[in-house]
């Protein structure tokens, strides 16, 4: 079953977000089970970029996440790097049953901090934790590279669900505080931050109860 439609909803804000990594790590199925709450099944390798979207509650704000899956197979990188401009976090997914796919995220959190933005958002997520047998990442190594490069981090599973949702929401929870800090700007071209309709009402408010004030007579 999936989430009931938000979509209605005012927002007090909308963030975009990058789903990166190399092809095979389970970034649809990621995808997938964050919007619809269950397992793709039928899972084939993503040709460009594929689009979800979510209405989610973080620290009291109502934020719409608009997620952009990009395709990991090099051939549809020239493609995929456009969708970069823009985005404000993004979840970088290696498979711990692959070392190969654990030696090309240097080379993802490059372009995404080359073509995004430097202060981009993002969540190592160590997917396939249900495969624990054949693990060839071990959580340490990678908790290290996370640290190293300044990214949060966990392991998540597509399949149970497991930390799914807490990834995408860690992602949103910290670009509020940042921008709470001051530190990211929505008004700023190119943040990957909008105002959502709740919040440009009470930016707006301010203005238009000033206008109705009545003035006191000079007479």
């Amino acid at each position: 079953m999936g989430f009931p439609d938000l979509g209605s909803i005012c927002s007090d804000f909308l963030f975009k977000f990058l789903v990166i990594g190399s092809a095979g790590t389970g970034k649809s199925c990621l995808l997938h089970q964050f919007i619809e709450n269950k397992f793709k099944q039928d899972s084939n390798h993503t040709i460009g970029v594929e689009f979800g979207s979510r209405v989610v509650n973080v620290g009291g704000k109502t934020v719409k996440l608009q997620i952009w899956d990009t395709a990991g197979q090099e051939r549809f990188r020239s493609v995929t790097r456009s969708y970069y401009r823009g985005a404000a976090g993004a979840l970088l997914v290696y498979d711990i049953t692959s070392r190969e796919t654990y030696n090309s995220l240097a080379a993802w959190l490059t372009d995404a901090r080359t073509l995004a933005s430097p202060n981009i958002v993002v969540i190592l997520c160590g997917n396939k934790k249900d495969l624990d047998l054949e693990r060839e990442v071990t959580f340490l190594e990678a908790s290290r590279f996370a640290q190293e490069n300044e990214l949060m981090f966990l392991e998540t599973s597509a399949l149970t669900g497991e930390n799914v949702e807490e990834a995408f929401l860690k992602c949103a929870r910290t670009i509020l505080n940042k921008i709470d800090s001051g530190e990211l700007d929505p008004e700023r071209m190119g943040s990957g931050i909008q105002y959502g309709d709740a919040s440009l009402r009470q930016l707006r408010q301010p203005r238009s109860a000033q206008a109705v004030t009545p003035q006191p007579c000079g007479c």
